[in-house]
């Protein structure tokens, strides 16, 4: 892949650049404590991206942190656990919780003296704020599903991103390359879309779909790599020859 074409980044964040499979587990550990069996992480992790993929096709509109207290009620009636709505709220707020994967903070910092960093992530202002902290990073432009009204992998939310990188940074399609974990919220619309990508293999080496849905076909991507530091040492390589 030519990287020199593209002008901006566009981030999933969750998955790709916040361990957000570790965070949800920590943050599901009160409610399991109450189930009358054990449930594995993989169990755990599958069952909560089938129950948030629902609920975000359900209530697109929800605000992130009500549609998580909303999974973790349905998470609490699927294993049959009676759980107080407090709990469920706690869970809403855990996002400034998860923490980010090693690598992200470096690599951000060196792809953004090359590119334009973008944000397309299927939270709340508020939550990714506190994630950004954590990231270390000043992004040229935050989009999430508070501000577009639904949720990744709906097609609005990446015709949103087109219509404001044009607006906002001045940067068209073709200059984008988007850069991600999930297949199912983020490479599969890309694809249909005609949007560069490329995967953050986050569960590489891994068994099953963790917490994301798997895509009814596997998508192209551009380029495959297993953590974002080993893209951007890509790109340094690259780089370095020009």
């Amino acid at each position: 892949m030519d990287l020199t074409r593209f002008k901006a980044l566009t981030f999933d964040v969750y998955g790709t650049l916040i361990d957000w499979e570790t965070g949800i587990w920590n943050a599901l550990q009160p409610l399991l404590s109450m189930a009358n069996r054990e449930i594995s992480r993989d169990e755990a992790l599958e069952t909560y991206g089938e129950i948030e993929t629902r609920q975000e096709a359900e209530t697109p509109s929800l605000h992130y942190r009500t549609l998580l207290a909303a999974v973790h009620a349905r998470l609490a009636r699927h294993w049959g656990i009676t759980a107080q709505a407090d709990l469920h709220e706690r869970f809403g707020t855990s996002v400034p919780d998860w923490p980010a994967f090693p690598d992200s903070r470096e690599a951000l910092a060196y792809l953004k003296q090359h590119f334009r960093l973008v944000v397309v992530s299927n939270v709340d202002g508020q939550s990714f704020a506190a994630s950004n902290r954590k990231l270390g990073v000043s992004f040229d432009a935050v989009y999430t599903a508070e501000d577009i009204g639904s949720y990744k992998p709906d097609l609005g939310n990446f015709r949103f991103l087109f219509g404001r990188l044009k607006q906002d940074l001045g940067v068209q399609q073709d200059e984008v390359l988007h850069v991600a974990q999930s297949l199912f919220h983020d490479h599969a619309p890309a694809e249909s879309i005609g949007l560069a990508s490329v995967w953050i293999d986050r569960r590489f080496g891994m068994e099953g779909p963790g917490a994301t849905k798997r895509p009814l076909a596997q998508p192209k991507v551009g380029g495959h790599f297993p953590t974002l530091a080993e893209f951007a040492a890509m790109h340094r390589a690259a780089n370095e020859k020009h």
